[in-house]
């Protein structure tokens, strides 16, 4: 397996959670940013949701949920 990377997101609509998703259940640290915390929450919000089907459909474990929520750290600024 590659290293793992830290990857940076800027926004957190649709597509950019979902980029940031895939990224953290490929086992990579994903810092999520955008214009304001609440957009950034609500990317959050829509990873965890995804997430949610997954374990209700049995494709991904409770703890391989909470392991890849945990890669993706909000970034309100980017320094």
């Amino acid at each position: 397996m590659a290293a793992a990377l830290k990857i940076a997101v800027v926004g957190a609509g649709q597509m950019g959670s979902g980029i940031a998703q895939v990224a953290a259940a490929s086992g990579h640290g994903v810092v999520l940013n955008d214009r304001t915390p609440e957009l950034i929450a609500a990317g959050i919000a829509s990873i965890s949701k995804n997430l949610d089907r997954s374990v209700e459909k049995g494709r991904i474990s409770p703890e391989a949920r909470a392991e890849i929520l945990s890669r993706v750290v909000p970034a309100p600024h980017l320094e």
